[in-house]
Order: structure tokens, then sequence, then C-alpha cells
């Protein structure tokens, strides 16, 4: 047995609103409303959570993408670095070489 008593009886009949709708049927109709926005709020959720997740994974890629890119150049500035060191060591030798062409013979001539 409830402890909550019944609804009082109206005798007038269910009461209807200017629509010549019932009480019961126009809450039935507010809460049918607010059932379909609620889906339609869900169903736009789960499109956005869809979004939201292929772009995380693009997002991972690009970093990815970076990461590659990144060891890439390091690489490239390494090689660079050293032609240029190479090239540098073969004009001071070629530098080198003339010198002593020129000053050998001086040397050589004056003594």
């Amino acid at each position: 047995m409830s402890s909550t008593p019944p609804p009082p009886y109206n005798a007038a009949g269910p009461s209807v609103n200017a629509d010549g709708m019932s009480k019961t049927g126009a809450i039935q109709t507010q809460i049918d409303d607010t059932v379909k926005l609620m889906r339609d709020n869900l169903h736009l959720v789960d499109e956005r959570g869809i979004g939201l997740d292929e772009l995380n994974h693009n997002s991972e890629q690009l970093v990815e993408s970076a990461q590659g890119f990144r060891r890439g150049a390091n690489r490239a500035r390494k090689e660079m670095w050293w032609k240029d060191m190479r090239l540098r060591m073969f004009l001071l030798g070629g530098i080198v070489v003339i010198l002593l062409l020129i000053i050998i013979p001086l040397v050589v001539k004056y003594t």
C-alpha cells in the first residue's frame, strides 16, 4: 500500500486549455517535444564526437609527420655541415700547398 493519496476527483471532467487540449495532452506534447530535442542533441553530440575523433587522428598523423620532417632536416643539416667542412679543409689545404710552392723556392733561392 502506498502512502500517497490518490489524485482528487474532478467532477467537471478533464480541464481543457485554450487550444482545446487537455492539460495532460499538452504536457505529453511538451514531453514528446523535449524527448525529440534531446534525441537530436544526442545525435549532434555523437556526430561531433566522430568529428573530434577524426580531428584527433589527423593531429596524431601530423605530429608523426612533423617528427619525421625534423629528423630528416637534422640529417640534411649535418650532411651539409660535413660537406662545408670538407670544402673548407680542401681550400685550406690548397692555400697551404700554394704558399709552400711560393715560399720553398724563395727560401732555397736566397740561402
